[in-house]
């Protein structure tokens, strides 16, 4: 028999076949670190979907939620695509295993694709755009204020972040420095420019004036 899943402030995780596998599946394949930010990031991003006042499927955010991070795993890092790719195409096989609709799985694939790049998942459906809202109240402290206190300490009591900001850091570190040239354009380049010494970020304007093209 299966565990109840805890509400907070009114939201919980889907009693569903396909959450429990999914719940199942990311707690045996991943870290503490990633399952508990993962599990954070369906509550903060479900948080902000009601604060936005927005109409998501839950499951479909709670699946993007807690893939989101596979891709670090030490399975992919010599994969040579971005770790948000690897992620986002692990969660299109587990949901087409599961028989869920392609529309769904674009919806999951695209959410966790675009999760470390700013400025475009908020104007997309509700579960690409809160799966980022999520994952930058957890990671970034973005609209803070917007969750109560009271909130903010049941679900990080659930799910706890000790010393999280050091923790994901290298986890980030781990994840990406064998494949440096995935950071060109993402955000992640300032980790390896922090942490991975002998790490030269590309530049845009070298690529263009170093192209191939005589003007």
């Amino acid at each position: 028999m299966s565990t109840a899943e805890p509400t907070v402030a009114g939201l919980s995780v889907p009693d569903t076949r396909i959450a429990r596998a999914a719940t199942e599946l990311i707690r045996d394949t991943t870290s503490d670190l990633v399952y508990h930010h993962s599990r954070r990031v369906f509550w903060f991003g479900g948080m902000q979907g009601r604060n936005r006042g927005l109409s998501f499927d839950p499951e479909l955010l709670y699946v993007g939620a807690m893939f989101h991070d596979v891709g670090l795993g030490e399975a992919f890092r010599t994969s040579g695509r971005r770790f948000e790719v690897d992620g986002a195409d692990e969660a299109r096989r587990f949901l087409r295993g599961h028989g869920v609709p392609e529309d769904s799985v674009r919806r999951v694939w695209t959410a966790i694709a675009l999760h470390t790049t700013p400025g475009i998942p908020e104007f997309m459906e509700p579960e690409v755009a809160l799966v980022t809202a999520g994952v930058e109240y957890d990671v970034l402290g973005i609209g803070y204020d917007d969750i109560s206190e009271a909130d903010r300490a049941e679900i990080t009591r659930l799910h706890p972040r000790p010393d999280f900001k050091k923790n994901i850091l290298r986890a980030f570190t781990e994840g990406i420095a064998p494949r440096p040239e995935t950071t060109f354009g993402n955000v992640k380049a300032d980790v390896l420019e922090r942490f991975s010494p002998g790490y030269r970020r590309e530049n845009f304007v070298d690529v263009i004036e170093n192209s191939p093209w005589p003007q």
